[in-house]
């Protein structure tokens, strides 16, 4: 059972925003570390965590109140002047935000937080005093209110059945000498009054104490310990999703007008069952339909528009990712971010955050060179990593760029022969970009020694696998002393999803329409055989030709007279068909129950028809490596009559 029966409501808006405020903490921290006197950052992340402290009294919290409060109160000097930003006080507050988000777990999961770990108390309370390793106290103005100070743990009496032991939790809190009892031990963090003196606290009763403090219910054991966030067998996603209400207004404006038109067309479908069929009559109704049509469509996008989000709530955390890992690999590493305003589809963002945490990881340890290497290459000490989302027609690009050593093609073709993941005939085949994609390849790695950001030759297969289940790609520009580049292409929406109908025979399927490139006819004069395959070349590019047939596992019934050139992230080929059915914005249907491998979905063409959404890399993959893939010139010519066949 929750510990917050009867305030699920409180707790999930509480989670809601205090998570952003604590993400909004974390980038003001970073940039507080670049500017360590800046007197806004500062009262900024003070009101953060005042904020936090405040939303986990009401939920009675009481050891994510105590840890604010102890990070409120350091704040609250080093605002004041009291006290300097060091490298070590930094620390223990990066420290503290970390056991915040990790006291966020336990909420998520119902359960009252653990207490934070007594040397972080420690540490934060020796911060306050100004008696941290490395942090020293400036010389105050005024008196400063003392700040509670951990007192060793002494015996108290053990809580009675039906509740505490009042005395022995005021005689711990006060000091006073304990009571004669059955010793246990009380952590060091337990919770005490907020902005309360030591006289002050000397002339409360135990109660007011308690109350105070928004203190333990009687169902608490001090120092239990509990799972730290969740496991990923309970994840949920979060379903829920903040609209601008000028969106809503657009939605309901829109429904009106509907509602409108359908009277219109009511009235006009009476008139025409009732034999008025003059010219009059007719126009009203084309007007009609062309207004619902207009009026559908502008619903249509303004819902869309209502599951679209600022990228900036995804970017958020990503600073202080970097700067952590940065740190750890002693490295001086900005990350700077670029079009927060760009908006996504909701139901990518949550997906699209591994994927860009591990680029950024790539970036801060393979990408950036050591602080040594750079100057002696010429190049500042600190390096800047880039992350950018920007709208480019119906897609978001977003690019993950840094300005490290770049990526050395002939190496990587090396390693991939060397750990077997290609033979050579193929390494001295592939042009630079198909070297690059080599990455993605599972099982491959640069890294020369496991350690625990890299090493292990997993990641990077995973982050394109995640892209291209949102329908995107992933590219990869470089250049070798300058930098390197992923270029990551998503769709505005899944929802909608633009396709090439495509058929074989007279039935119809749906390609996607963001790797199509070029539809061309195939001449089977031009069609060679490369390897045992059957090739074509486009504009100097030998590409293999792939049947739909073939891939579909669909025996030929003629000879394919078209060829779509389709291009992915680590491959381009030729998917030859026998004619086409015109270009459509498919509204995507899934398949929950039942999903035949290499089908993405379903869509309903407009007259009515159910067309299968093909899954073009499932399908590759379904004839296991592509590079394997295609068919003979024989095979594909072979409804054929030409002499050609016989050579």
């Amino acid at each position: 059972m929750s510990d917050f029966s009867g305030m699920d409501d409180l707790l999930q808006d509480f989670l809601v925003e205090a998570g952003d405020l604590l993400s909004g903490v974390d980038n003001k921290l970073v940039d507080l570390e670049r500017a360590p006197n800046d007197k806004g950052l500062l009262n900024d992340i003070f009101r953060g965590f005042h904020t936090i402290k405040g939303g986990a009294g009401f939920l009675n919290a009481a050891e994510l109140v105590t840890l604010c409060h102890l990070t409120e109160n350091l704040f609250d000097k080093l605002r004041n002047g009291e006290l300097a930003i060091t490298p070590d006080v930094m620390d223990v507050i990066l420290s503290s935000t970390g056991a915040v988000r990790d006291m966020f777990g336990y909420l998520e999961q119902g359960v009252q937080p653990a207490a934070a770990d007594p040397q972080l108390i420690d540490s934060l309370r020796l911060a306050i005093a100004g008696n941290l390793s490395g942090g020293t106290a400036k010389p105050a103005v005024a008196p400063v209110r003392a700040a509670p100070v951990a007192s060793p743990p002494v015996p108290v009496a053990a809580a009675s059945q039906d509740g505490l032991d009042w005395n022995a939790l005021f005689e711990t809190v006060t000091g006073a000498a304990p009571a004669a009892a059955a010793p246990v031990e009380v952590p060091a963090s337990l919770p005490v009054p907020m902005h309360q003196s030591d006289e002050e606290l000397a002339q409360k009763t135990p109660e007011q104490i308690i109350k105070a403090a928004v203190g333990r219910r009687v169902t608490d054991k001090p120092g239990a310990s509990g799972p730290i966030g969740r496991r990923d067998s309970e994840k949920q996603r979060d379903n829920s999703i903040r609209v601008d209400t000028a969106r809503l207004d657009q939605v309901l404006n829109l429904s009106g007008e509907i509602g409108l038109t359908k009277n219109r067309l009511n009235a006009l479908r009476s008139d025409i069952l009732n034999g008025r069929s003059d010219t009059e009559t007719l126009h009203a109704l084309d007007l009609a339909v062309s207004q619902l049509d207009l009026l559908v469509s502008d619903l249509q996008n303004a819902v869309m528009k209502t599951r679209m989000q600022p990228i900036g709530r995804l970017f958020q955390k990503y600073p202080r990712i970097a700067r952590d890992l940065a740190r750890n690999l002693g490295k001086d590493v900005e990350l700077v971010l670029s079009g927060e305003e760009t908006e996504i589809d909701k139901t990518m963002i949550e997906d699209l955050s591994d994927p860009i945490i591990h680029l950024i990881r790539n970036a801060v340890d393979h990408g950036v060179e050591e602080t040594q290497d750079r100057l002696a290459n010429g190049k500042p000490e600190k390096s800047i990593v880039r992350l950018e989302a920007r709208q480019e027609g119906d897609h978001i690009v977003i690019l993950v760029a840094d300005d490290g050593r770049g990526m050395n093609a002939e190496r990587l073709r090396a390693k991939a022969v060397e750990k077997g993941l290609i033979t050579d005939e193929e390494a001295n085949t592939m042009d630079e970009r198909q070297s690059y994609n080599l990455v993605f390849l599972p099982g491959f790695s640069m890294a020369s020694q496991i350690s625990d950001v890299s090493g292990r030759g997993v990641g990077m297969d995973v982050v394109r696998t995640n892209i291209q289940k949102l329908n995107g790609s992933i590219e990869i520009r470089s250049s070798l002393g300058k930098g390197t580049t992923f270029v990551i292409s998503l769709p505005l929406t899944l929802a909608i999803l633009p396709v090439l109908l495509v058929r074989l025979g007279e039935q119809p399927f749906a390609v996607p329409l963001s790797m199509v490139r070029e539809i061309l006819p195939i001449e089977p004069a031009e069609v060679q055989e490369v390897g045992g395959r059957a090739t074509m070349v486009v504009r100097g590019e030998v590409l293999p030709i792939m049947p739909l047939s073939s891939l579909l596992g669909w025996e030929p019934v003629q000879t394919p007279e078209y060829g779509v050139l389709m291009q992915s992230a680590e491959q381009s080929f030729i998917l030859a068909i026998d004619s086409f059915a015109g270009r459509e914005d498919a509204v995507i249907k899934s398949l929950d129950d039942f999903r035949p491998k290499g089908v993405a979905g379903v869509t309903t063409l407009s007259n009515g028809q159910i067309v299968l959404i093909l899954d073009m890399k499932e399908l590759l993959g379904a004839l296991g490596d592509s590079r394997g893939g295609g068919v003979s010139r024989r095979a594909l010519l072979a409804k054929m009559e030409l002499p050609a066949l016989a050579a």
